[in-house]
């Protein structure tokens, strides 16, 4: 049973609850598709003043790449750790253009060379190749609004603790 509140969010009940996994992808799935968030990346006119206030007020721990990492298990692989990534750009970084906006959002995908395929299928606008490194493979692209989002596959290894 389902029902509806005020804001038309989805409430479930009991019985929904009772075997989450149903709902979530299957470890073997393989469809080129987003999966979760691996970053929040944002313009600030003073990026050490920013990420000072964040550690400050908030507890964020700035790490020795300048940013923070949030960890989690992954639900299909618990032995695997999820990072996301959040970090301040000094306003007008090049790593956000063409882009206008003042953030980017990086997505963890899975089958990033479907994926790709896809969206060129899809007319989207692809901003480079894919590019290979230790931690995962990342493009960029465009989305219908103009804003530019990276798209991250987690190399398998990294994850592995």
């Amino acid at each position: 049973m389902t029902g509806c509140d005020s804001t038309t969010k989805k409430i479930n009940t009991m019985e929904d609850q009772k075997n989450p996994k149903e709902h979530l992808t299957s470890a073997a799935d393989t469809t080129p598709k987003v999966i979760g968030i691996g970053g929040i990346f944002f313009f600030s006119e003073n990026t050490k003043e920013t990420k000072d206030w964040y550690s400050k007020n908030l507890g964020l721990e700035i790490n020795e790449w300048g940013s923070v990492s949030f960890e989690s298990r992954d639900i299909n692989h618990p032995d695997q750790i999820n990072s996301l990534q959040w970090n301040s750009f000094k306003k007008g970084d090049e790593y956000f253009s063409p882009s206008t906006k003042d953030f980017m959002i990086n997505y963890r995908v899975q089958n990033i060379e479907g994926l790709v395929k896809k969206l060129k299928e899809n007319g989207v606008t692809i901003l480079d190749s894919i590019a290979t490194y230790d931690y995962g493979k990342f493009i960029h692209i465009m989305d219908k609004e103009g804003a530019k989002i990276e798209l991250w596959e987690p190399s398998d290894n990294k994850n592995d603790q």
